[in-house]
């Protein structure tokens, strides 16, 4: 097994009045050339959108993009013809393939928004642009890690899946568990950020957004503390 420890006092961040962001890679004015991506994964910021404020119209091209917000709710408008609301209890996907334009803009005019937005490179260019989202609350089994998001080639119909070999896994636990990730494809590595709690692994300790790169692996084994909310992203290393 190889692995690399990021501490949350590691990531970049900015504040730019209306968007407060933490960058876990080199995102923006973030720039730190140790700190481009983890595989296939190129860009997990943490971000407080400011009341009625947010991401203007925008174009992105060939990038799997996921949204998860963590309390408040964002309005999504884009040149696919979708608009709508999410909101925290939601995930988001947007394939940008080959173009599209979107905002996202926090929808309270009283209260920030928070969420985790998440780009992964796709295995295929130019594909059609698409748009999918979903309450994951019923996917999310407690005291495990659950998958809420899967390649297009292993995803059921009800399944949100992205154009890229990855899985998005997350995990809320109310009791102290011991656990196994069983890397689902070889030659993947899994990016585990703790976003509430605590997670020990192996002899490294995991707390409040601290993060961790893990490679040449086939499992992965937890200690995961009452109260632990954790993200587990899979992605092809090459």
């Amino acid at each position: 097994m190889k692995k690399i420890f990021y501490p949350e006092n590691t990531r970049g961040a900015a504040n730019f009045g209306w968007l407060q962001a933490k960058y876990s890679f080199s995102f923006a004015n973030f720039f730190d050339p140790n700190r481009i991506q983890f595989g296939q994964l190129r860009v997990l910021n943490d971000d407080i959108v400011a009341p009625a404020m947010g991401f203007g119209k925008h174009p992105h091209q060939n990038m799997e993009i996921v949204t998860i917000p963590r309390s408040g709710a964002l309005r999504h408008r884009d040149s696919m013809g979708n608009e709508g609301v999410i909101e925290s209890g939601d995930i988001q996907i947007m394939s940008a393939g080959s173009g599209v334009e979107h905002s996202e803009v926090n929808a309270s005019t009283k209260e920030p928004v928070k969420l985790f937005q998440i780009w992964v490179m796709p295995e295929d260019q130019n594909v059609a642009p698409r748009y999918d989202q979903r309450k994951i609350a019923s996917l999310v089994k407690p005291n495990q890690i659950s998958t809420v998001v899967h390649p297009r080639s292993e995803a059921g119909g009800n399944d949100l899946w992205i154009h890229q070999q990855a899985y998005f896994n997350l995990g809320n636990f109310t009791e102290d568990t011991q656990t196994t990730y069983a890397v689902k494809q070889p030659g993947h590595g899994v990016y585990l950020l703790v976003i509430e709690g605590q997670v020990t692994l192996g002899d490294d300790i995991l707390e409040k957004r601290d993060a961790m790169g893990i490679w040449e692996t086939g499992e992965i084994e937890l200690n995961v503390s009452a109260g632990t909310e954790i993200l587990m992203i899979e992605v092809p290393m090459n």
